[in-house]
Order: structure tokens, then sequence, then C-alpha cells
């Protein structure tokens, strides 16, 4: 059984399909249609709702896609729909300014883009474009009515105001923690079940006992089998509830990044620590999918375009592996086999990241070039990660995703910058080198010539920007 509270009413679920969205729950089962369905996949944000949770004894806000959360992730939070902002007779400040600034147009996304504006006033200490078009670049407005929506952004958090959710916060808070329970859940429904762990030793044992199960954390990727393929997962293990599991922590020599710790999470926390990692995270899709995604969830799919990877494997990181009570380490550079496919074991998950203190460039950099700026998937993607030494370069490590089946280091061109001078030269002999370490497909992202020329291009760009030829301003301009 799961619990969690809509809007401010307590709600018991023991008999629903596991593989259920909430998408798809709130309009099937609560009769709410006012939440919409545009893409089925994290792209349009139509289907936009918020989730409260009681963090540090205070309500926390964000708003995801709810056409690729699936109910579990539900227990013991606060679900808010468009259809709960109104007070009485009296729109919620969101829906005003939407209003008053003529933001709503055919009016599809409109209650997406309204629980954007709903969340984003609850963490924004007041107008910051940037900050606003980070929170509404999940949300697509095929009307193009962008100007106006933005407009009622710069209204809402130019006059903040309190409104029923503040006045009720510290209530909902307790309501909230009375819902958290230390046992493991289980949800079941039509044949299907789903086990909530709590700690990662709950998670081994049920995961040991039932190895063919399929885990899901942000769900941003396996929900798409649901919801594009039409699949039905028999058996899912949920790793939200599995607190220890998100944790990041900085130690003396090294950083270990919990493998449930979300991409936002992961990018905030590195954000002064590495910032080419927390910059290559801020074009990782939209906010919704950062809030959702998990690092480790990024890693385990194996994807031959997934953003994390390459970077990770450009900082020489490893990982912490789990199965029942047996851990071990083992180097990302090894983990991946072919397309989708790891040395995980049966029954075995990613419980860590580790990036050694040692191996991080201050001039580290992460580039993903994409059709478009915001909210796409890679076409190419490099990291870069080279030590140098009085002019000569005394380690490399560069790393590709999108140029072959798994995310892979550019062992060529590596070899081909250590012991060199970081000059012309050596930069034109380790392009050249990238001939010997890929052979790129074609698809209707990009040619095999297109992702090999810009795999150089993007080469010669690092080298361009370790002289200071070029600003990071005309770096972001050139991989959009």
């Amino acid at each position: 059984m799961i619990q969690f509270l809509l809007n401010n009413q307590l709600v018991s679920e023991d008999a629903l399909d596991p593989n259920l969205t909430v998408l798809n729950y709130l309009r099937t089962r609560q009769q709410r249609p006012g939440t919409k369905e545009g893409c089925a996949s994290g792209d349009c944000g139509a289907c936009s709702v918020t989730l409260g949770k009681a963090v540090g004894g205070t309500m926390q806000y964000e708003t995801v896609n709810s056409c690729l959360t699936l109910v579990s992730a539900l227990q013991g939070k606060q679900l808010i729909t468009v259809e709960d902002l109104r007070h009485g007779r009296a729109l919620h400040p969101a829906q005003q300014a939407m209003v008053d600034c003529h933001g709503s147009q055919c009016g599809f996304c409109t209650p997406g883009f309204v629980m954007s504006l709903f969340s984003l006033q609850k963490t924004a200490s007041g107008w910051d474009r940037h900050q606003a078009e980070t929170a509404l670049a999940g949300n697509l407005c095929r009307c193009t009515g962008y100007r106006p929506i933005m407009a009622a952004a710069e209204q809402l958090c130019s006059q903040p105001v309190t409104d029923q959710f503040d006045q009720g916060a510290a209530a909902t808070v307790q309501r909230l923690e009375a819902l958290a329970t230390p046992e493991m859940q289980e949800l079941g429904g039509e044949g299907r079940r789903c086990f909530l762990p709590k700690t990662p030793a709950q998670l081994a044992a049920i995961y040991l006992a039932h190895p063919e199960a399929r885990l899901i954390a942000g769900g941003t990727d396996l929900s798409l089998q649901i919801t594009q393929q039409h699949k039905r997962i028999p058996l899912l293990i949920a790793l939200e509830q599995v607190a220890a599991l998100k944790v990041c922590s900085e130690f003396d020599d090294h950083y270990l990044l919990g493998a449930g710790a979300s991409l936002q999470q992961v990018s905030e926390f590195l954000a002064s620590r590495i910032p080419g990692v927390s910059a290559m995270l801020q074009r990782f899709a939209s906010l919704q999918i950062r809030l959702q995604g998990t690092l480790g969830g990024n890693i385990g799919n194996a994807s031959p375009i997934g953003d994390a990877s390459p970077a990770l494997l450009a900082l020489n990181a490893s990982l912490l592996l789990q199965r029942g009570e047996q851990q071990r380490s083992l180097p990302l550079d090894q983990f991946f086999t072919g397309y989708r496919q790891t040395r995980l074991e049966k029954g075995e998950f990613i419980r860590a990241i580790r990036i050694d203190k040692v191996t991080v460039s201050p001039d580290f950099v992460a580039w993903k070039v994409s059709k478009r700026l915001d909210d796409d998937i890679s076409a190419v993607f490099a990291a870069f990660n080279l030590q140098i030494e009085q002019g000569v370069v005394s380690s490399a490590r560069i790393a590709f995703g999108g140029m072959a089946a798994t995310p892979q280091r550019a062992r060529h061109c590596e070899q081909a910058f250590i012991g060199q001078p970081l000059n012309a030269v050596t930069v034109s002999r380790a392009a050249a080198a990238l001939a010997e370490d890929f052979q790129p497909l074609s698809d209707f992202r990009a040619s095999s010539d297109y992702r090999l020329q810009v795999a150089r291009n993007l080469l010669r760009r690092y080298w361009h920007r370790h002289n200071g030829e070029i600003t990071c301003i005309e770096v972001a301009r050139y991989v959009s």
C-alpha cells in the first residue's frame, strides 16, 4: 500500500498496477482532466504537476512530468495539480498572472506552464530571468506564446504573496512525516507488483531474491517502455524511498555521489567542485527531467548517448556496486560491454559513483552538440580532462558519447597528447587519431562523417579555449 496527499486529501492505494503513470492515475482514477498528455515522453511539459515533500521540517516543491512518473513515486508526498491552485473563487497568483499577461492561447499547454510557474514561485526569491527560463525550458508552447508567458513569470516572481499552501505548510509537513515508515512497502494490481525498500540492505535483499525485477529510480528512461512501447513490467523495485542512495559527500581525496541522487542534485553539489560537470548537466534535458532522473540510472541504462557517462569516464570515475551483502569497486571504463550491456551481475545494483580529486583537471570541460540548446539528445558529446605540467601533457583522459555503441574513451587520441607539448601540431595529430578510435554510425541525428568532424572540431575548440582565444559564451553558442 502507498499513501500520499492529493492536495490536502489523504489517499491510500493498495490495488494499483505499478505501471500506472501519475498522469493516467489523475485522469482515469481521480477524474482530474486538467493535466494533459502531449508527448508521453517528458518532452513537452503539458503533463507537469508539482510534488511537495517534507525536507528538514519545511515543504519543498518540484515540478515533474506526470507522464513518466509512476504511482509508486507518490508515497509520502503531496501531489498538487492545476485543479488545486484556486483558493475559493480566487485564482492562484500563478493562474492570475497568465490571465493578466495573456499567456494562454490554445490552452492545451497552459496547465503545465501554470504548475511550473507555481513551483518557480516557491523556490524563487525574486525575479531572475535566467531562473525563470530554466524553470520553463521543459514546457513547450506550440502557439509561440513565450513572450506573454515570460511576462507572467516576471509578474508572479516580482510580487511574492502568501498562498494557502504557505499557510498550511506546517500542518502539511506533519501529515507527510506521519506517512513515513521504515518497513518496505509493496504495491500491486492487475498481476504486477512493485516493492518500495527504504534502506540499501532492504534493496539488496529484495533484489537478490528477485533478480528478474526492474529497478526504477526517476523512471525518465524506463517509463518510456510503458508510455511509448506499451509494455508492462511485471515486477518493479522502486528506489525513490532509499534515502541513503541520494547522499553526495566530499572526503579528503574523493567525491562520492549516491547513485540515487537526482541529476539536479548532482549539478548543485558539483557546482563549486567540478564546474564543468555542473555546467554540462544544465543542458541535460529539462528541469523536470533533471529533478527526477538519477546519476546511477543514466549510467546503468548503458545508453551510448547518455550524457553523464562520458563526463565520468574522462574523470576516471569508478562505481561502487552491491549484490546482497557484498560490495565491489569497478572502474567505469570497464563497466560497459556492449550496446546497453554492462558488467552488472544478477541482483547487483550501482550504489555510488566515486571521483578521485587527483584526477580532476582544473581545465576539465564537457560539451554537448545537439539540434537545439534545451531539452534535446546529444548527437555528439565530448569530455576533456588533460593534466598539463610546464606546457607538456602529463596525462589525458578524453571520452565521447554518440560515437560508438557505448560511451567510450578515445585512447589513440589520448596517446597522441601524452608527453607532448600542448600546441597546434599535437592537437592536429590527436584529431587525426580519432579516426582510429571511432567509426560512428549514421542515424537521423547525424551522419557518421558529421560526427567524426564534430568530434575533431570539439578537440580543436578545447585547444582554442585553453589558449584563451574564445570565451565560455562563445563555446555555449558553438555547441548548441
